[in-house]
C-alpha cells in the first residue's frame, strides 16, 4: 500500500500533532485532504554555472564551485550530461538550489543570447568596437528563430519585443540585423572608421611634436652659476 513519507503536520480536535511516520493514503484520504500540510525545505543557496552541454566534469570550474557547497560531483555531472545530451555544442546555464536537509536540484535554463547571435550567424567572436564596426549580419527569421529559443528567460510580453531584446545584444556586438538596422550601422561603422583615422592622425602629430620640442631641448645650452662668474669676469 501506498504511503506518504513526508514530514507534515496534522490538526485534529484543534490541536496540532506532529507525526513523521507513514500514514496508508487509502484509509486517511480524508485527512491528506484536509488536514495535512506539507512542509517546504528551505533553499539555503542558489548557485549559478554556465556549461557545455554533455560535458560537465568534476574538474573546474564545477568542481570549484560545487564541491565546497558538499554536492557529490560525479552525481551532478551525470545528471546534468543526461539532460543536455540532445543540446551539444551549445553553453546551458544551469541553477542548482542547495537545501537546508543537504540535498539538491537543478534546473536549466536556455543559453545565453551572445552564444546563439555567434552560432547563427557563424562567428567565434563578436566586435571589439561594439556597434562601430560590423562583424556579421543575420536575417529576421534569425532573430525570430533565437528570440522564440530565449523567450522563457527573456522579460518580454511577447515574441516582438523578445526579438527587440535579442536585436539590441547583437547591435552591442557588432552583428547587424538585415532590412532592420544594417544600413544604419553600416553608416555608424564609417563614421566611426573617419573617427579613428583622424584620431590616429592626431595623435601621430602630437607624437612628432614631443619628439621636436624633446631635440630642442637638448640642444639649448644650460647655464650654471659658475658659467655665469666666468663669462662676468671676460
Amino acid at each position: 500500500m501506498l504511503s506518504a513519507k513526508y514530514y507534515f503536520l496534522i490538526f485534529l480536535s484543534g490541536r496540532e500533532e506532529k507525526r513523521t511516520h507513514p500514514i496508508p493514503l487509502a484509509k486517511n484520504i480524508n485527512i491528506l485532504r484536509k488536514d495535512v500540510f506539507y512542509v517546504a525545505k528551505e533553499v539555503v543557496k542558489k548557485i549559478s554555472l554556465q556549461i557545455p552541454a554533455g560535458q560537465a566534469t568534476p574538474a573546474p570550474p564545477v568542481g570549484t564551485v560545487l564541491g565546497p557547497a558538499g554536492i557529490n560531483l560525479q552525481e551532478f555531472c551525470q545528471k546534468y550530461n543526461d539532460a543536455t545530451r540532445d543540446k551539444m555544442g551549445q553553453i546551458i546555464p544551469v541553477v542548482i538550489s542547495l537545501y537546508d536537509d543537504k540535498s539538491y536540484d537543478f534546473v536549466l535554463k536556455t543559453p545565453p543570447t551572445p552564444s546563439l547571435i555567434k552560432k547563427y550567424a557563424k562567428i567565434n567572436k563578436g566586435s571589439k568596437k561594439g556597434a562601430n564596426e560590423i562583424v556579421a549580419t543575420l536575417t529576421k527569421d534569425d532573430i525570430k528563430a533565437i528570440a522564440e529559443i530565449k523567450m522563457p528567460d527573456l522579460n518580454a510580453y511577447d515574441i516582438e519585443g523578445a526579438m527587440k531584446i535579442v536585436e539590441g545584444t547583437a547591435r552591442n556586438m557588432g552583428v547587424a540585423v538585415k532590412g532592420v538596422n544594417d544600413a544604419e550601422l553600416a553608416e555608424q561603422a564609417a563614421e566611426a572608421k573617419i573617427e579613428e583615422a583622424e584620431a590616429a592622425k592626431r595623435e601621430a602629430e602630437l607624437e612628432a611634436l614631443e619628439e621636436e620640442v624633446a631635440n630642442d631641448s637638448a640642444e639649448v645650452e644650460v647655464i650654471t652659476e659658475k658659467k655665469s662668474e666666468e663669462a662676468a669676469a671676460e
